[in-house]
């Protein structure tokens, strides 16, 4: 029973339960033709059978059938004794005299809890998707790896095949430590399943009170420069929804860098607030140019209008499929990364003449999907709930004499649901459903209305501006005023507010606050 000189253990005999019995019968398959014999718990006895595979019964080894509605089947010294018995002398004397057969294999995965936990996060039931018996023989097979290899996850039956095969029936010392490995990360992986559902059921609605993370696999190229590394980590935790990714598939190009994906998430962000067909044009993590359209085409022009010269090298989103006519407004346009839900098959031979434009399908979230954002300050994660808040139009409160047309009110309408997406200090300058200039990450406000105005020139004459905060001054309206702006929008609360709501009556523009602000940092 102990190992070789070389560490490799021949695999005589294996003990199958599983839940999950996806390529089960092919893999046990395989390892009939090296005489390994097969004992296995009864649902997974049946499966095995109506694929016309010989295994044994483990109820032989145990004397009793299912107990407690199959809540004990494997609990018993006739299965455990046999998988945790050491690789030693006296082990090999223990299993004889007391009559129990040592398995060198053990294959088992647990209950479903993750899924079922996704489906009834609510459910008392949800109980009895808690897997004892399963983890319990994982984590035996998995803590005498000197003599037993531990197989907890179906992707990890080719591996151990082709082990087999190359090694005539035996199994090397590296690969029995590398799924024990794996076997201990899906128990603590299952078991933080459990306790976040029952937590996350204490605390509905409120931040998490603990959070895990793993790396994921794909590579990020770099950081924010080319001399850092970088990684991208997702939430251990599948089953808290808020922080769940969005699926991606990059179809073509380089693989994603670390700026790529904050650009990519404030562009999707953005096209995410309208209904309408809608483009987002994104550069250090802010829009440059946010247009909707009767067509994706249309949306494109204009959100490409707003700022020929910040679009280069951008990320552009849409939050439609995106089309060959889409793709002619691309032309003479140096884009980066160009992000959509899908790509109509006669566009993708088009953007592959395009050889280092990187072109992602993903799906922008729904705006209504409850979501939390983090970053990192001073060794900490600050975790916050995603701005989810929506303009109200009983919001819009008028301060000055003038007021909007319904035209004007649709424009602040869209200015504002771009705004809540700029760097602040943030100001966005729109004509009907397009911007034409944004100003933002300015340390004074003053300084963002002068970048938009100057951005919009004479499109800014008769246009509208939001604001993501208020006034501190009057020198904001009296720049928006030089350029032309017809309406302003703002939270207001300045102490200045009365010198504010004057310069604009003075200046004969329409003003409203709302009594919040959308400040991003």
């Amino acid at each position: 029973m102990a190992p070789e000189a070389t560490g490799r253990i021949p695999v005589r005999r294996a003990l199958v339960a599983v839940d999950d019995k996806r390529a089960l019968p092919e893999f046990a398959r395989e390892l009939i033709p090296f005489g390994i014999e097969l004992w296995a718990t009864s649902g997974t006895l049946k499966a095995l059978s109506a694929a016309g595979v010989a295994a044994q019964p483990a109820e032989q080894l145990t004397g009793i059938a299912d107990w407690f509605g199959g809540r004990v089947k494997t609990l018993h010294p006739g299965v455990l004794g046999g998988v945790l018995a050491p690789a030693t002398a006296e082990g090999s004397k223990e299993l004889k005299a007391r009559g129990l057969l040592a398995f060198d294999l053990v294959v088992v995965n647990f209950y479903p809890f993750e899924a079922r936990a996704r489906e009834r996060p609510t459910d008392p039931g949800l109980v009895d998707s808690i897997d004892i018996g399963g983890v319990t023989l994982a984590r035996a097979a998995a803590k005498n790896h000197a003599r037993v290899a531990a197989i907890s996850d179906p992707e990890e039956y080719p591996v151990v095949a082709a082990e087999l095969a190359q090694l005539k029936g035996h199994l090397s010392a590296e690969l029995r430590r590398a799924l024990a490995a794996r076997t201990f990360l899906r128990v603590e992986a299952y078991d933080r399943a459990i306790a976040r559902a029952f937590t996350m059921a204490e605390s509905a609605g409120t931040l998490p009170g603990h959070l895990e993370f793993e790396r994921e696999e794909t590579p990020l190229r770099y950081g924010e420069n080319p001399h850092q590394a970088a990684a991208r980590y997702v939430a251990s935790d599948r089953t808290a929804g808020a922080l769940t990714p969005l699926p991606l598939r990059v179809l073509k190009g380089a693989s994603l860098s670390y700026t790529n994906l904050l650009d990519l998430e404030t562009a999707l962000s953005v096209v995410a607030e309208f209904p309408t067909p809608t483009a987002a044009v994104v550069k250090h993590a802010t829009p440059v140019g946010v247009a909707s359209g009767l067509t994706p085409a249309e949306a494109v022009q204009r959100a490409l209008a707003t700022d020929p010269v910040a679009r280069y090298g951008c990320v552009l989103a849409l939050n439609r499929p995106f089309d060959a006519a889409t793709s002619a407004e691309l032309h003479g346009v140096f884009v980066d990364l160009l992000a959509a839900p899908s790509f109509s098959p006669e566009v993708m031979p088009l953007l592959e003449r395009r050889s280092k434009l990187k072109v992602l399908e993903v799906t922008p979230p729904a705006i209504d999907q409850r979501r939390w954002e983090g970053r990192t300050a001073l060794g900490r994660l600050l975790l916050q709930e995603y701005d989810l808040r929506q303009l109200a139009p009983g919001e819009l409160r008028p301060v000055t004499g003038r007021t909007a047309s319904p035209e004007e009110r649709c424009a602040l309408d869209f200015a504002w649901r771009v705004v809540r997406h700029a760097r602040s200090n943030a100001v966005v300058i729109a004509r009907g459903s397009a911007t034409v200039g944004i100003g933002s990450g300015q340390p004074s406000r003053v300084k963002a209305v002068e970048d938009a105005v100057a951005v919009a020139g004479d499109r800014a004459r008769g246009a509208v501006l939001a604001s993501d905060a208020f006034f501190p001054f009057a020198d904001g309206i009296e720049a928006a005023g030089r350029g032309g702006v017809a309406a302003i929008l703002q939270p207001g609360g300045s102490v200045r507010d009365a010198e504010v709501i004057a310069a604009a009556e003075r200046l004969g523009i329409a003003m409203f606050v709302t009594g919040w602000r959308v400040f991003r940092h």
